[in-house]
């Protein structure tokens, strides 16, 4: 992140984005990023963060629900930044998918694989990963690779 530091214009917000956004965290919920932002937006209030700081870091873990475009630049760079993995080199990807199962061993593969599929093909389908000119350059091209063959390896 202190590479894009200079692009940043609330850096202090999206540190709190980074601290927050999965500090709230169960496998089984669909609601996590909302948990994460309301206990963000708690912390943030007994520290006396202003309305506006609350309200940018909390539409910013919102935005990992579905990493989709933002009018908002700092919360592009935090998703993309989020998203980071999925350009990883090949290896590193492999471990990451297999710290995802395993975060998932609860479920078995014909319930696991279809809902991993869906993932990997909404961002697949996306025009674009990444939002910013520096994390499409950087990890675009590596993170369509990796999704891809992740998807082949699930429809085995």
């Amino acid at each position: 992140m202190v590479e894009i530091k200079h692009a940043i214009n609330e850096w202090e917000i999206l540190l709190f984005s980074i601290a927050y956004h999965d500090i709230i965290y169960n496998p089984l919920r669909h609601d996590n990023e909302e948990k994460s932002a309301e206990f963000a937006l708690k912390r943030m209030t007994t520290l006396h963060c202003s309305a506006g700081q609350v309200n940018n870091c909390t539409a910013q873990i919102l935005a990992t629900k579905k990493h989709t475009w933002s009018n908002d630049s700092d919360t592009n760079y935090f998703t993309d930044a989020d998203l980071s993995i999925l350009g990883s080199p090949p290896a590193v990807y492999k471990a990451y998918v297999q710290s995802i199962r395993k975060e998932y061993k609860l479920y078995p593969d014909f319930v696991y694989n279809p809902g991993r599929q869906k993932v990997l093909k909404h961002f697949l389908d996306m025009p674009a990963i990444f939002k910013t000119a520096h994390f499409t350059n950087k990890y675009e091209s590596q993170a369509r690779m990796n999704l891809q063959e992740e998807l082949r390896s699930l429809e085995k």
